[in-house]
């Protein structure tokens, strides 16, 4: 892949699919986005002709499914109904796809058409949870992972439910791009900045009590003041519960418990700091809570597989190439 061009997205349409999960690709990926990295993507429709989305319309684009293989990264979304037989030339595309290198992500049910073309095969994969038995049972040379929200596999990722595959976009921007770049769109798209694959993709929340405050202000309260050292308890009493109540919530409301929140937000607030100065590993555990240098360095390593100064050269590099 030559790193001085952008990236090239390939959304892979068929007829049927739905609205939502082909914009979501459209609208990450396919938007200019100059005002926060220039060049954005390289972003092309591929569909049959013809080919309709939802019961809306229909799709008007030169590019069909075999320019699959001149892509860098290709999005299958969800498919109208994930029962019959996947399209065999939709299959043959993804083959050839991967087989040309590129990164091959799903959305939703769009698992069932990447497990057709055997690309899942010996691996874990992600699909909404009322398809995952269905997903299982046709191909059992897979794992489904009815549990999480996607699943990175490096070369093949598959995400659950609709949403999942805005979080699966911004995970593929993240990477690309770095952190910052991907909480700046988070924000501008009015999404969760970052929701880890490992997170539960279906949460029985209960009703709200009439007059409880959301979990949303106690979080913007704690991300500002990522730089002190702050525990669950301060989060409980700042919330005026007690922390197992916190936790209670936490698990009803974002699937994951207060401490592990605190601990994703540092690093990926390390993250950024370390995309965007020359500050020291020292300085950026001080501007995180983490207290040490050390602490910053276990954590990282543990959430991203590198240590910070690796993951600073690397991002720097990818960086200059780019430029």
């Amino acid at each position: 892949m030559d790193d001085t061009r952008p990236l090239r997205v390939a959304l892979a349409l068929t007829d049927g699919v739905p609205v939502f999960d082909a914009a979501i690709p459209c609208e990450v990926f396919g938007k200019a986005r100059d005002s926060f990295i220039e060049p954005w993507y390289d972003f092309v429709v591929c569909a049959p002709g013809g080919a309709g989305v939802g019961d809306w319309f229909r799709t008007e684009t030169a590019h069909r499914l075999d320019e699959l293989a001149r892509a860098d990264l290709v999005i299958v979304p969800a498919r109208h109904d994930p029962r019959p037989a996947v399209e065999p030339e939709l299959v043959a595309a993804l083959r050839d796809a991967h087989a040309a290198g590129a990164t091959i992500a799903s959305i939703c049910t769009g698992a069932f058409a990447l497990a057709a073309a055997g690309l899942l095969d010996g691996r874990e994969a992600a699909t909404h949870w009322m398809y995952a038995d269905l997903l299982a049972a046709r191909h059992p040379e897979l794992t489904v992972r009815p549990d999480v929200l996607f699943i990175d596999d490096g070369d093949v990722l598959t995400s659950a439910g609709t949403t999942a595959g805005i979080d699966l976009c911004l995970h593929l921007v993240r990477r690309h791009r770095g952190a910052a770049v991907a909480n700046a769109l988070a924000r501008r798209l009015v999404a969760p900045p970052h929701r880890s694959g490992g997170q539960a993709q279906y949460i029985e929340a209960p009703v709200p009590e009439a007059g409880a405050d959301a979990l949303s202000d106690l979080l913007a309260w704690a991300d500002e003041r990522l730089d002190t050292r702050i525990t669950v308890a301060d989060l409980a009493a700042r919330a005026h519960v007690s922390t197992r109540h916190l936790t209670r919530r936490f698990q009803a409301e974002l699937g994951t418990t207060p401490l592990r929140w605190l601990l994703a937000r540092r690093v990926q607030r390390a993250q950024e700091l370390l995309e965007r100065t020359e500050l020291g590993v020292d300085r950026i555990a001080d501007l995180t809570g983490m207290g040490s240098a050390a602490t910053l360095r276990r954590h990282f390593g543990r959430a991203l597989g590198v240590p910070p100064d690796a993951y600073r050269r690397t991002f720097r590099a990818r960086e200059r190439a780019a430029a």
